[in-house]
Order: C-alpha cells, then structure tokens, then sequence
C-alpha cells in the first residue's frame, strides 16, 4: 500500500474505533467465559493477589497462587474455597529467582497444566529516597517488580502462543506512568513493567497470535499497607483506593479484554496532560496533585509487599 493508501486506512479505523468505544459507554461489552481457564497469581498470599483470587474463586477456574508466604497462601487457598473454588494449588516462589520460577513454573505445568492466565502481581517497595536506598533494596525491587515478569513469561507464555490462546496480566501502578518523588527506584521497576508488557503486546499482535489478550494495571496508591501512612493532597482528585474496588476492576477488566487499566479515572485525564504539557507547566501540575510532598510520610521505610 502507498502512503496516501494507509493513511486513509489510519483515520478511517481511527473514526471506527471511535465510535466503538463511545457506543460500550451505552453498551458494554460482554464478560468472556473463563470456565476451565488455569489462572496463576503472583503474590496471592495477600492484599490484591488474595483479593483477586477471591473473585476469580466462582468463576469455575483452576487457580494458582505464588507467594513467599506460605501462610498467607494457605489462608488465601481457605478463603478461595469458600468462595466456591474446588481447583486450588499454591506453591512457595521468590518470583525475584529465576532459576525458582522456572522450576517452580515447571512443577505447575506437570501438576496443573499449562497456565492459560497469568497475573504478575507480586510487588515490593522501598520507600527510600533514591541516595538513602541501599544498591541490595534497589535490586531487589528490580527483580521482583520488573524482571519476575520476564521469566514468569518465559515460562507460560509459549503455550499461549501456540494455542493462540491466553491472557497476559501485569498489575503496575500510576508510578509506572508517571514520577513520584522518592520512589525512584520503584517507578523505574514499574516503567519498565508497563514498557515491557506494552512490547510484548505489539510482538503478539505483529505475530497474528491476537488470541493472547494483555491488560495492564496502573493503580494510584492503594490501601493495602504497602503504602501506610501515605495521604493524598485531594482525596476528592485522586483518592487512596479501596483494595476491594480495585480488584473487581482487575477482574472486569481481564473479563472484556480491557488493554489499559487506569485507577481512578482521572488518572486518563493527568496522563493526557502530563504528555501534553512543556516540562514545566508538567512539573507545576505535580506539585499541585502533591508530587513533591514529602514521601517519609509514608511508612515504607522497609520492604513492603502488594
């Protein structure tokens, strides 16, 4: 095709798309059915991980929960249960080894089967101003927040690619879009998380394997005690989010395809303006939402989880 071609072809499904997505405002688009789906979660032992088990529990799917808490495992393995779950495994796995995941990604694959939904949910925080943070805690928040998500994939996604069939799901955060002052170390963990799942979803589509879906999860400061102690300038704008709302999210979102997870909703409006705006006018904008408050506020000055 010629130039003049395609980029006819560009506005014109530009247009369509459009309209697709003012029409789901009115109509939304049906759950897919994900009975007898394996679904695998990272850092289920607590928090969003045990939360999303929860509601994936009635949904008639074989669950997999990864933690390095094996307590906290087995109270989410009780839990999902109840809720009427009958498939339920979990296993221990420092997602931050890889030589662990693939071991422990094989043991799933012989016991259970081949992962067909995969939740990288497992995260850590430091909480330390970037001079203030050890190189070990600075790592270690590389491994479990970023490159977990290169092995986990490793591992699971080939057998999606070859029944062209799976659901890729990277849990980051609003940091991962933009800056925070004092987590420096944490939002390049969760940058690249969203830089990461975004190339994988453009290799899948340039490769017609369209049947493996990507959502990817970009939540403000959510209260789960990962970050204690941390307020918000205007709770109104961009309020601390309940742990319960942001997983049924999480779920509706996986259930309609939904690429791109924004939480709140005004987090579309300040990604709009942060890529809109000259470098000051951007910086002035943060201060205004709180970016430069002063984050020992929060009481992160240890390794948290999600």
């Amino acid at each position: 095709m010629n130039f003049l071609l395609e980029t006819l072809q560009v506005i014109i499904m530009s247009i369509y798309y459009n309209m697709e997505a003012f029409v789901r405002l009115f109509i939304p688009p049906k759950n897919k059915n994900v009975t007898g789906e394996i679904v695998l979660i990272t850092g289920a032992g607590s928090g969003i991980g045990r939360l999303m088990a929860e509601k994936f529990a009635p949904l008639g799917v074989s669950l997999v929960l990864w933690d390095i808490n094996q307590e906290g495992m087995k109270e989410t393995s009780r839990l999902v249960k109840e809720k009427g779950a009958t498939k339920v495994h979990y296993y221990l796995c420092d997602c931050s080894d890889k030589a662990e995941v693939y071991r422990v990604a094989d043991k799933v694959k012989r016991e259970v089967g081949d992962v067909s939904i995969l939740i990288n949910n497992a995260g850590i925080v430091t909480g330390r101003k970037f001079m203030d943070a050890p190189d070990s805690l600075i790592e270690k928040t590389i491994e479990v927040n970023t490159m977990a998500h290169f092995w986990t994939y490793k591992a699971f996604l080939p057998a999606m690619t070859a029944n062209n069939h799976g659901h890729l799901v990277s849990i980051a955060s609003s940091a991962g879009l933009i800056g925070v002052n004092g987590l420096a170390d944490y939002c390049a963990s969760k940058f690249a998380a969203v830089g990461f799942a975004e190339s994988v979803a453009l290799e899948l589509l340039a490769t017609g394997k369209d049947g493996v879906k990507t959502t990817i999860v970009c939540p403000y400061f959510i209260n789960t005690g990962m970050f204690d102690g941390c307020n918000t300038k205007w709770p109104l704008l961009l309020p601390i989010l309940d742990p319960d709302y942001v997983a049924n999210k999480i779920i509706e979102a996986i259930l309609t395809d939904q690429v791109y997870l924004l939480l709140p909703k005004t987090m579309y409006l300040i990604m709009g303006l942060k890529n809109s705006l000259r470098w000051k006018q951007a910086a002035l904008l943060g201060k205004y939402l709180g970016a430069f408050e002063n984050p020992e506020h929060c009481e992160t000055t240890s390794l948290k989880l999600h």
